[in-house]
């Protein structure tokens, strides 16, 4: 399965969005986040993910004072097979271009995986932060030095 990392600008809400990012519901997302028509500007960088033409995935960035927020969400039929990694490690080089320090996720109380996608994400390098957060820091890729 070759997978493709679309930039979306500007990002509107739209039939893909709804479909996998706003049927996981406020337990998982802010209600500002997925609350929206159709057609509406959405905050933030936004990525989709394909496969074979179909969008399986969204992963977004939010940069605040030298860090991001990130989130992604994943098509259920799509889970489990690598497509979340995917995402994460694009938004990592994202973040990276962009001069990013950390990336932090905050896994909301009421995720009904709040456990399993902590566990993930540490598994991925984040770490806890005593405010709930979970950090991951943005490794700068060297530029070679010519001469």
């Amino acid at each position: 399965m070759e997978l493709r990392w679309i930039h979306e600008s500007p990002a509107i809400w739209d039939v893909g969005k709804a479909r996998i990012v706003g049927s996981a519901g406020t337990d998982v997302f802010e209600p500002s986040l997925i609350d929206r028509p159709e057609g509406a500007l959405v905050p933030s960088d936004w990525w989709r993910v394909e496969a074979d033409g179909k969008t399986v995935a969204y992963g977004w960035m939010d940069i605040t004072w030298g860090d991001a927020e990130m989130g992604l969400a994943v098509e259920p039929d799509h889970q489990r097979k690598g497509v979340g990694t995917f995402v994460l490690d694009r938004l990592e080089e994202e973040a990276a271009v962009r001069g990013v320090h950390y990336l932090y996720n905050v896994v909301r109380a009421s995720h009904p995986q709040q456990q399993d996608i902590t566990q993930w994400l540490e598994a991925r390098r984040f770490t806890s932060s005593q405010d709930g957060k979970l950090l991951r820091a943005v490794v700068r890729l060297k530029k070679a030095v010519v001469g």
